[in-house]
């Protein structure tokens, strides 16, 4: 096996061990903001990563979510890493979320790994080599119409004041696709696009940590990842649309929409 992704993967399980050891227990809990949380578990899972990576990797820098951050390249590997993604689940005792590693060389994402230590599904994928959850090469699906698309999503933070919140694409796509899912984990979302469960995914205001191994998890298992306006997808900007490529374009023509009044009978 690559020794990136192996390493990747070990990281992954020992960030899965703790979410485990914590998991409907007591632990802190702070706000960022109204309803942005941070745990004390993420924060345990980012020391964790960040003291694995600079033991074996001294000379790369760490791009992670409980940290202040700098983008701009320096032409340096670097991990660009979600301790846990899902925290607002794993404080409820919802079991969907996850580690999320990314390893950026050039400007490219290489390798990517993602890890629901409950449902104990690990999903990793390599550039040029394809994208596999617990050994077995996974694809896309097979679904060429938004109106059997089973679709996932997500909302920003400061839904309650920011106008740009993705309300206006969710009823956009909650009257063509067959269904819509929001469970809270961008990462997991992505790599359900690249394993066939979700048909198309799409969001807004994200951050790198949030998409870099979801991204490439879907590409290499098929798929198609663009911005809003189907262009080239940016790591490092704040929106995506993953699909299976099949139902991609309409997608990409139903955000182009603008908002239409919708009336709802009872």
């Amino acid at each position: 096996m690559d020794e990136i992704l192996k390493f990747a993967i070990t990281c992954a399980i020992e960030s899965g061990k703790i979410q485990r050891r914590y998991f409907q227990k007591t632990f802190n809990i702070e706000y960022k903001g109204e309803i942005n949380i941070v745990t004390e578990v993420d924060i345990a899972c980012q020391e964790k990563l960040i003291a694995l990576i600079h033991d074996n990797f001294p000379e790369e820098s760490v791009i992670s979510e409980e940290k202040d951050n700098s983008f701009v390249s320096n032409n340096k590997n670097r991990w660009i890493i979600d301790p846990l993604d899902g925290t607002t689940n794993y404080a409820h005792g919802y079991p969907f979320f996850c580690t999320s590693l990314g390893y950026e060389q050039k400007g490219e994402i290489t390798h990517g790994v993602v890890y629901n230590p409950i449902f104990n599904e690990l999903f990793y994928a390599v550039k040029g080599k394809g994208a596999y959850l617990n050994g077995e090469k996974i694809r896309v699906s097979k679904v060429d119409n938004l109106t059997s698309s089973l679709l996932a999503t997500g909302f920003p933070y400061d839904i309650r004041t920011n106008r740009r919140n993705n309300i206006d694409h969710f009823l956009k796509f909650l009257l063509k696709a067959q269904a819509i899912r929001r469970d809270g984990s961008a990462a997991l979302n992505l790599s359900y696009v690249a394993a066939g469960r979700f048909d198309g995914f799409w969001e807004l205001s994200l951050n790198p940590w949030d998409m870099a191994a979801g991204v490439l998890m879907v590409s290499e298992a098929g798929g198609m990842v663009t911005d809003f306006g189907g262009e080239g997808f940016n790591l490092y900007r704040d929106e995506i649309i993953a699909s299976n490529s099949l139902i991609h374009k309409a997608m990409v023509e139903t955000i182009k929409e603008k908002q239409g009044n919708y009336r709802f009978l009872a």
